[in-house]
């Protein structure tokens, strides 16, 4: 019973966020240190869950395209559907990059399937998976349900759900690791708005990571801040509050990241859903220089971009987004040069000529509809398309996918937990 009280001692003092900040810059154990901590506070599995990959076959959504359809393991015994691009013909080692969707998206999003053909094209492996709630994920098959954000008033599970979008991109990683045409020198994560808040843990965490583009987000800030004060209590409230113990969290969380690699925060000045206006340029410029005291150099600390006038939207389908993730992960068929020279096209106007419907948010200027994205040519895919599972053999197999899964799992894990912790205090008394 010693054991359980010294481990459920471990359990209270990251639960309850006590605070152990880092002034002086970070050595090398203190960082396997923290990104442990991180990963503890947030019920992340260590080692990660056993892959499992399986195919459902294949299509070509555009001459030079494949997509694949594919599941693999997540944590609890649960599995992901995933579309995969890449490349018809791959010669040698190519780069891969995981997207990680924002609020309600999943891989049947625009933006997810435009990503996939984007990079695709440039020469890069490309996984866009469904978020837990949404898609194949979601108990009733259905898109932009936002279903994870049901408040589970459990302790302890709001911190899992944020641990397991964490795990989901980093198996998402493994994924890529596990093919033999990417090389692991080149692995890219992609997070935008909700996505953002989790790519920014995610690549705090995972070394295995190159580089991060977050776009719609990116701006951490302090106690009783936009983050912490978030009414998505499952996926970013309550999850950030876990992670108190950090100190000052944001330099803390980009420390981290420059440990790893090179970070972009591409952000519209306009952008009010992450509170961008009151995060501009000098809100950023402090956190650099506080990430930097952390980091004992520039070197891998995040650079940024402020698009002007522009709100919420996917960024890094963008020209200078390409050309950046270009420099970092040297695509197999574009160099930055080659970048800079092709098309770009408005995606309300790409959407109307596809016949691809946007929300009345997403049709506005300053959104989706007046983002200036490279013209790839990419096609409308629906729903049907980019479903991994025939419908039949998800029905019969829907418990290994859907959030009411997950929510069971979580909430007997938080309950055991705090089960055992009381047990071990009693036995100390």
């Amino acid at each position: 019973m010693r054991k359980a009280a010294q481990e459920w001692a471990i359990w209270l003092a990251l639960g309850a966020c006590v605070v152990m900040p880092v002034r002086a810059q970070l050595t090398d154990s203190q960082v396997q240190a923290m990104r442990a901590k991180i990963r503890a506070a947030l019920f992340v599995p260590e080692p990660l869950p056993a892959l499992d990959a399986k195919s459902y076959g294949s299509f070509a959504p555009e001459p030079g395209v494949i997509a694949e359809r594919v599941t693999y393991g997540t944590e609890y015994g649960l599995r992901i559907p995933a579309i995969v691009y890449r490349p018809a013909k791959v010669r040698g080692k190519i780069p891969g990059i995981v997207v990680v969707n924002g609020h309600g998206a999943d891989k049947t999003s625009w933006y997810s399937w435009y990503t996939g053909v984007e990079y695709a094209r440039a020469g890069a492996m490309v996984v866009t998976y469904d978020p837990i709630g949404e898609g194949e994920r979601n108990d009733e098959h259905k898109d932009a349900t936002g279903e994870h954000d049901r408040v589970i008033d459990v302790p302890g599970v709001p911190e899992r759900m944020g641990g397991a979008m964490m795990t989901d991109a980093m198996q998402g990683v493994s994924y890529l690791l596990s093919r033999p045409e990417v090389d692991g020198r080149r692995i890219g994560l992609l997070g935008f708005s909700m996505g953002s808040f989790v790519a920014s843990l995610t690549g705090a965490v995972d070394a295995r990571i190159h580089v991060v583009f977050l776009t719609g987000g990116g701006d951490l800030d302090g106690p009783g801040g936009y983050w912490d004060a978030s009414h998505m209590v499952m996926c970013q409230s309550g999850p950030y509050k876990a992670l108190r113990f950090l100190g000052d969290r944001p330099a803390a969380i980009f420390a981290l990241q420059a440990r790893r690699g090179p970070t972009f925060i591409w952000n519209g000045t306009d952008d009010t859903v992450v509170a961008i206006p009151q995060h501009g340029p000098d809100f950023f410029e402090d956190l650099r220089k506080r990430t930097i005291a952390l980091n004992g150099s520039e070197q891998g600390v995040f650079t940024t971009y402020f698009d002007p006038g522009a709100s919420h939207r996917p960024g890094w389908v963008t020209k200078p987004a390409a050309e950046w993730l270009a420099e970092q992960l040297h695509f197999a068929s574009w160099s930055a040069k080659k970048i800079a020279k092709l098309p770009t096209i408005r995606i309300a106007d790409w959407a109307a000529a596809k016949g691809v419907p946007l929300n009345h948010s997403a049709e506005r200027e300053n959104r989706d509809g007046g983002l200036r994205a490279l013209d790839v040519d990419a096609p409308k895919l629906t729903p049907e398309q980019l479903s991994v599972l025939p419908r039949s053999e998800w029905e019969r197999e829907r418990k290994q996918f859907v959030y009411t899964s997950w929510a069971a799992d979580a909430i007997a894990d938080a309950k055991r937990v705090s089960a055992r912790g009381a047990a071990a205090a009693s036995d100390d008394h």
